[in-house]
């Protein structure tokens, strides 16, 4: 069986790993980039700073996974407490910002309690919510969502949420325990332990790209393909077309492609193809300053910042050189600040305004001032940042995904998949070692499908 995988991401990376281990000779990766890492890969500026493609950390639902990881990086590790908050009304309010809502001003404070105490009021609700802004509004109340949830949702998903589904929510979204929240009011303590990244590591040195570019050199070079675009499928003869002129036949593909790009590029289905133009998603504008000196005291220990307000253009700022010191090019004598900012149709974004909007957001929110040394400026325009799960997202999936394996492709990971609530790195590597393991080995995928958690059948990795 010759197999083609698409992409050297975490998702093909998993998949070309899972052959080596198997032992399986007949197979080749290729990718449109220059070298690894797809969304997870690294850049490092002019100035000597390393940023990554987004606020990445990384923690683990598999075992595998876990191993995966030694093989990439050894113990070249660091090790964090995630100290995450929320900055509104001028002030810091720890995360999750459900639990900690004590900290609010009284009036906000109030509006949240009002909303809290008619939910648990409202208890007979015999049908499912219609989409997320129901589903926020059920499980917060009315106040809580007015004050963070709607804001802050519209600004990360660049997509308003009563547009979106709902059957995407697991550990994504921490729910509310009003008990809790009481608790935590008259004792007036913070509540910061919810959630499966409340620890995480980082590597210690080249950002998150250095996990994958690792396991692609201890890959075999020669099946290896970078700098080769695809620019067509036949499914039916079972080719890719490339844009070196190229064609390579497969007998299965694993494509972490976006999946409407897939289809796309599939021409014999075109009853697929129609399909293409229903997918949502958001892009993601991703700002790294480099600033001389040391970062201000607030910021000393802070891992990220999430910011519902609509006074700054991002929505999540990254305390960057506090996940390494070698994220700098001067460690000791540096800081650095990593922004996002998302984009759509529904959320326009001034490109050639936005690292000086930045900018001024961080002088606005006090993380610098006029006389802050700036070094380095950077900026990368990302197309395709979130696949968005919309309304409908799921019968469009359950129409193409079985037609496409039908024809030996597999289209999986954050795009390929389309399935935010299994897009973090484990996922998406573990839908890669899972897609082969089916194709070699006949046992079921189970990430993909959204069951957490699950093992492949060999736990051990090799090589």
């Amino acid at each position: 069986m010759r197999i083609l995988v698409i992409g050297a991401g975490p998702t093909g990376l998993g998949a070309a790993w899972r052959l080596a281990e198997h032992g399986h000779a007949d197979w080749r990766l290729i990718d449109a980039a220059p070298r690894a890492g797809g969304l997870s890969m690294s850049h490092v500026d002019d100035a000597g700073f390393t940023w990554d493609l987004g606020g990445h950390v990384l923690f683990s639902h598999y075992r595998y996974f876990d191993s995966l990881m030694e093989h990439a990086l050894g113990d070249a590790w660091f090790e964090h407490e995630r100290e995450a908050w929320v900055w509104m009304r001028d002030r810091w309010i720890p995360y999750p910002f459900q639990n900690n809502i004590w900290r609010l001003p009284d009036d906000d404070l109030i509006r949240c309690l009002e909303g809290l105490v008619e939910n648990q009021r409202s208890t007979e609700r015999t049908t499912p919510p219609a989409h997320f802004a129901e589903w926020l509004e059920r499980s917060f109340g009315r106040g809580m969502c007015d004050v963070f949830m709607h804001p802050y949702n519209f600004k990360v998903w660049a997509h308003e949420p009563h547009t979106m589904g709902t059957t995407w929510m697991g550990e994504r979204v921490a729910t509310v325990d009003l008990a809790r929240v009481l608790r935590n009011m008259v004792l007036r303590r913070d509540d910061v332990s919810w959630g499966p990244n409340a620890t995480f590591r980082f590597p210690q040195h080249g950002g998150t790209g250095a996990i994958w570019q690792s396991l692609a050199s201890q890959l075999p070079e020669s099946q290896l393909s970078f700098g080769r675009t695809v620019v067509a499928i036949d499914s039916g003869a079972r080719r890719l077309h490339l844009s070196d002129g190229t064609e390579e036949r497969y007998d299965a593909l694993v494509s972490s492609m976006p999946l409407s790009t897939t289809l796309r590029l599939t021409t014999d289905l075109p009853d697929l193809q129609r399909y293409a133009d229903r997918f949502v998603h958001s892009s993601s504008h991703i700002v790294g300053v480099g600033f001389a000196g040391a970062p201000p005291e607030a910021l000393r220990t802070k891992c990220w910042m999430y910011f519902p307000e609509g006074d700054t253009p991002f929505y999540r700022v990254t305390v960057f050189s506090n996940y390494s010191e070698n994220n700098v090019a001067r460690p000791g004598e540096q800081w650095s600040l990593m922004a996002e900012v998302s984009e759509s149709s529904v959320k326009p974004v001034d490109a050639a305004r936005i690292v000086d909007d930045v900018i001024e957001g961080f002088r606005r929110v006090g993380f610098i001032d006029g006389q802050t040394p700036i070094v380095t400026r950077w900026h990368r325009h990302l197309p395709h940042g979130y696949p968005t799960p919309w309304l409908g997202r799921d019968e469009v999936l359950d129409a193409v995904q079985p037609v496409l394996e039908s024809r030996g492709i597999l289209s999986r990971g954050r795009f390929g998949a389309w399935k935010y609530e299994v897009s973090n790195q484990d996922h998406s590597a573990m839908q890669g070692v899972e897609a082969i393991d089916r194709l070699l080995l006949g046992t079921a995928e189970t990430t993909v499908t959204g069951r957490m958690n699950a093992e492949p059948p060999v736990l051990a990795v090799s090589r």
